[in-house]
């Protein structure tokens, strides 16, 4: 047999897409940590405050006629209120309470093993012509338990085609573009819906203090974006990644004795069966609770979407509930929670999973405050929609522009948290006063800030992708990654944005109170 051409990664045959990954990688590595840009963020602000106070900057709000000057945030006054808000800042950050209620749900279930074991599961009983959708999907699916699909269903994705006949490297890049490059798609509500709606919320109030924003203003968009990724990254697959990968890229003849990770016990399975009954009685009696016309979860007007519903304000309290009681049962019958000291500590491990969030968290609510009081945040939005009124730009051209700008940003910032909490602030109040609604910027941003993921060898698990492609072959590297899943990124960023276009022309709500003009008609 002849010899197989090298790898992307092989320094004798760099390729330009190598060359670009490894100039990501260098200018990526010398930005500081999240928490810090905020910090660094916080003291700009301060000291162009300070500046640009001298010059006397005015601009009359187009919604208020409130006149908008430039406060300066160096006075005693500013300094003494910066410290005396600083607690209050930090407490009342919308997306914290947000994220770690959900998350303490969200982890119970994930720890006692009820998610892990309910992936095994689809992916066991799925027929070998359809193993790549089914996984597609179960990937998306994954996005409900944090950073479980690329723990458990990348690996999965590897282990299963190999044993299917297929190429595992093929499963490989087929999870990871679902589980990445789908990051904002997925059929149910997950933990980034409140978390994005949080930053989105805070960013709108800039603009307009009396600003909501619904949880669930982008689902029916992103449920809508779950068949698209399928069918994507299904073609993608089986038409031109493995084929290459059948061809150019051989197993290497060890790679059998890699560790199953694709088996469950009697036991697993029973205590699947009961939690996921435990789920369906608890989801049964929501329906029953909330459907009935004199329902305390439906607002005076007797509407259940409207903000004003106690249900609406009651969604991330209910996806802790929904995730916690199968958690619990599963847990329980398993054998992986023994008494309630257990589910305890489960949710303990999960909060110190999350400081790294709450540090930031800290930072991101200082820096926003300041944005605030300082009014450079309002006077930006209404000089960039002076500067876009005067380009005439159309809206479908301006939300293109934001998705290429999320993924070019993507690339050097990994978290979708930290990427909108810095940006959020200065897009959402310039789009609003052009027409723009927050929830369609959201949307696009969410579109921008998935289908990059996967090229990005700063993202936090790209590395670990490696690892699990060398399972296989050893000679993986980052560069060889990389350019596997280029087809699957570029394919996205164009179809998606295409397919965020005609969702939009065709008038389907993006979800609950999701907008696509402001102020709302």
């Amino acid at each position: 047999m002849s010899q197989t051409p090298p790898l992307p990664n092989d320094p004798d045959h760099n390729s330009w897409m190598d060359r670009f990954l490894n100039t990501v990688e260098r200018v990526g590595n010398k930005l500081p940590d999240p928490a810090l840009m905020f910090f660094y963020g916080m003291i700009i602000v301060w000291i162009c405050s300070a500046v640009l106070a001298q010059f006397h900057i005015e601009m009359i709000h187009p919604t208020t006629g409130q006149t908008i000057a430039v406060n300066n945030l160096l006075t005693g006054n500013a300094m003494a209120n910066a410290l005396s808000t600083m607690v209050n800042n930090f407490t009342h950050f919308a997306p914290l309470g947000i994220v770690l209620v959900a998350m303490l749900g969200v982890g119970v279930s994930e720890k006692s093993g009820f998610i892990n074991t309910g992936l095994k599961k689809l992916l066991r009983v799925t027929h070998t012509k359809l193993l790549t959708p089914i996984l597609v999907v179960v990937a998306i699916l994954s996005h409900l338990a944090a950073d479980a699909g690329y723990v458990l269903v990348i690996p999965l994705g590897g282990i299963i085609f190999h044993a299917a006949g297929r190429h595992p490297l093929a499963g490989i890049v087929t999870a990871f573009a679902g589980v990445s490059g789908g990051f904002s798609a997925c059929f149910v509500p997950t933990g980034t819906d409140p978390l994005l709606q949080g930053f989105t919320q805070s960013a709108a109030q800039i603009f307009d203090p009396d600003y909501q924003v619904n949880p669930l203003c982008n689902y029916f968009f992103t449920a809508a974006s779950s068949l698209l990724v399928v069918l994507v990254v299904w073609f993608i697959t089986d038409k031109i990644v493995e084929p290459r990968l059948d061809w150019h890229v051989p197993v290497d003849h060890d790679a059998d004795e890699a560790t199953d990770m694709g088996s469950y016990t009697k036991l697993e399975s029973k205590a699947f069966k009961l939690a996921s009954l435990a789920m369906f009685v608890g989801l049964l009696l929501l329906a029953l609770y909330i459907f009935p016309e004199d329902s305390p979860m439906r607002s005076p007007d007797g509407e259940l979407t409207s903000l004003a519903a106690p249900l609406m304000k009651s969604i991330v309290p209910l996806i802790f509930l929904i995730f916690v009681l199968p958690g619990i049962v599963y847990g329980l019958v398993a054998g992986t929670y023994e008494n309630a000291k257990d589910v305890i500590n489960a949710m303990g491990e999960t909060m110190s999973d999350m400081g790294s969030y709450m540090v930031m968290s800290f930072f991101c609510a200082q820096f926003l405050a300041s944005f605030d009081d300082s009014n450079l945040g309002t006077l930006l939005a209404l000089s960039g929609a002076e500067v876009l009124e005067a380009m005439n730009l159309s809206g479908q051209v301006t939300i293109i522009f934001m998705i290429l700008l999320t993924a070019i940003i993507n690339l050097l910032i990994g978290s979708a948290s930290a990427k909108w909490a810095l940006i959020g602030p200065i897009l959402i109040p310039i789009l609003m006063a052009v027409g723009i609604a927050p929830e369609l910027t959201q949307a696009a941003y969410r579109v921008g800030d998935s289908v990059s993921n996967i090229i990005s060898p700063l993202m936090v698990f790209f590395p670990l992708i490696v690892v699990y492609c060398q399972r296989y072959v050893k000679d993986t590297g980052i560069g060889s990654l990389a350019s596997l899943m280029m087809p699957y990124s570029l394919s996205l960023l164009v179809l998606w944005s295409v397919f965020l276009l005609i969702y939009w022309a065709l008038g389907l709500p993006l979800g609950i109170q999701g907008h696509y003009v402001y102020p709302p008609h």
